[in-house]
């Protein structure tokens, strides 16, 4: 009688006998009714790759950007007028020269006795020109110029240079769909660190933005307005911000005269505003 050897597993066995298993039971998962897998977008998509959602987020942030203000140097009028909650009110006119996202000079036309001030942003560096002064202040992007708005709410035109886009979801407000976008600041120099931003579908309109501190708290919101015919594009001429913290704060501005203008760089130095005053 011959002796049986007890034969070994070949080496592996085991590990592929596991995947086997594995394979099963996610069939079986999905063969099941109610049960639902669901993975990861990124999961999907290959490692380096680039994720095609960021990509239109940045198409819809610069159409919008292209709605709200031209990409060539510009010179328009803003008018303010600002609301505190106990009724009172303030009106200022500013004048603004801007060529690209990083290069804008803010006049104050009204009130006379404020008239001569000038606010120079080169970059993300922020001035004030003040007659009585003989040396330029330093401001910051998030400070506040009147009522609700900030320096970079007139400074800056465009989002799409400020903030990194991310495709929340699409909503339907009043029948129309939009796109919302969150918008999240490239560094703590920006005016806000984070923003909501809906923006019509079918146009590319802005609708409407909610504007976040560091800590996550909502500032204030802000609605596009009066879509009129400026500088040879449809645009909203008319912006209503209202402070979330202060009930019954609001300021509106209201655009006009925009004309695109060759403005040359040295405008935007401070040696040029010296010799302005």
């Amino acid at each position: 009688m011959m002796n049986q050897k007890t034969r070994k597993p070949f080496a592996g066995t085991s590990t592929r006998l596991q995947g086997i298993a594995g394979g099963l039971a996610a069939a079986l998962l999905l063969a099941l009714p109610g049960i639902t897998l669901t993975l990861p977008v990124r999961a999907l998509a290959q490692e380096g790759q680039p994720d095609p959602t960021q990509a239109q987020a940045m198409e819809i942030l610069k159409r919008a950007d292209q709605i709200r203000f031209p990409s060539e140097s510009f010179q328009v009028d803003i008018a303010i007028t600002s609301r505190n909650p106990d009724q009172t009110t303030e009106a200022r006119k500013y004048q603004v020269m801007s060529k690209g996202n990083d290069k804008t000079v803010i006049s104050v036309t009204e009130p006379a006795a404020e008239r001569g001030q000038i606010i120079l942003m080169s970059g993300r560096d922020l001035w004030v020109f003040l007659p009585s002064v003989s040396q330029p202040v330093r401001l910051s992007l998030a400070q506040r110029l009147t009522g609700q708005v900030a320096n970079g709410d007139l400074a800056r035109a465009n989002f799409s240079g400020d903030y990194t886009p991310k495709l929340l979801r699409t909503e339907t407000i009043d029948g129309e769909s939009h796109h919302v976008l969150e918008l999240n600041a490239v560094d703590r120099s920006v005016t806000y660190q984070r923003v909501l931003y809906w923006v019509k579908q079918k146009n590319s309109y802005p609708l409407k933005a909610e504007f976040y501190s560091v800590s996550g708290r909502l500032l204030k919101s802000c609605k596009y307005e009066n879509f009129k015919t400026m500088a040879g594009k449809i645009r909203p001429t008319k912006l209503v911000m209202d402070d979330a913290l202060r009930a019954g704060a609001q300021s509106i501005l209201e655009y006009d005269a925009m004309k695109l203008r060759d403005l040359p760089d040295r405008m935007f130095t401070k040696e040029y505003l010296k010799k302005i005053e």
